[in-house]
């Protein structure tokens, strides 16, 4: 009896580890297809337990089978598959280890990654930055891959469920691979949005306050229906 409950309790876990993985090649072939990577570039994770799910670095998404999950666990270790994890792994272990995340997704947005070449901080063009814990910092500059990255993610993170890289790109996480998917793509369309009211000649667009955004933030919290 104990060993069939040791291998239902196995069974199981590799029902939710499959239907993740499925879940996670979904949203990342996604990344691709709204333009916010290009060929293999960004990255997405989920965690399941104790487990990091993570696409494999240099594989394009459309290859990706269900033999081809990929997996360590929080200390980076590699725990399901024979595939390199991305190099971008410090970063996804970084959230984990550091916030509720559930999920992460990593791009190379265009509009997000100019903005991160002008600013420190997005302007408070739009409510929506409420949505991602308030205004939205840069994380310095710094060799990809790296723990240096990573740290600085981590500092532009602080209270927030989505940061710019400068240089780089963008890094969004979330309860829910669809909730950090959503937070990424309202972060480019903030940013495309500045960037299309700054460039218009001898006008600047009006910002929002530090209380206009609190109080919007306040509304977003109750957005949406309730279970």
């Amino acid at each position: 009896m104990a060993g069939h409950a040791r291998d239902q309790r196995d069974t199981h876990g590799d029902d939710a580890e499959a239907r993740a993985w499925a879940d996670l090649v979904t949203t990342a072939r996604r990344t691709v297809a709204d333009g916010l990577v290009v060929g293999t570039s960004g990255n997405v994770s989920v965690r399941v337990g104790d487990l990091v799910l993570v696409t494999p670095s240099g594989v394009p998404y459309d290859r990706l089978t269900p033999d081809d999950l990929t997996a360590v666990d929080l200390d980076g270790r590699r725990a399901r598959g024979t595939l390199v994890p991305t190099s971008e792994l410090p970063m996804h272990l970084a959230v984990y280890r550091t916030t509720d995340a559930r999920a992460v997704v990593h791009t190379h947005a265009v509009h997000a990654t100019a903005v991160s070449t002008l600013v420190r901080e997005l302007p408070l063009i739009h409510y929506m930055a409420g949505a991602l814990g308030g205004p939205v910092r840069v994380a310095p500059y710094a060799t990809y891959g790296t723990e240096e990255l990573a740290e600085n993610m981590l500092r532009a993170l602080d209270g927030r469920s989505g940061c710019l890289l400068q240089n780089h790109g963008t890094l969004t996480y979330g309860d829910t691979l669809d909730q950090a998917y959503d937070r990424t793509a309202q972060l480019e369309w903030m940013c495309r949005l500045w960037l299309t009211a700054s460039s218009v000649p001898g006008r600047s667009p009006s910002l929002l306050s530090a209380r206009q955004l609190d109080e919007a933030g306040e509304r977003l919290k109750g957005y949406g229906q309730r279970a």
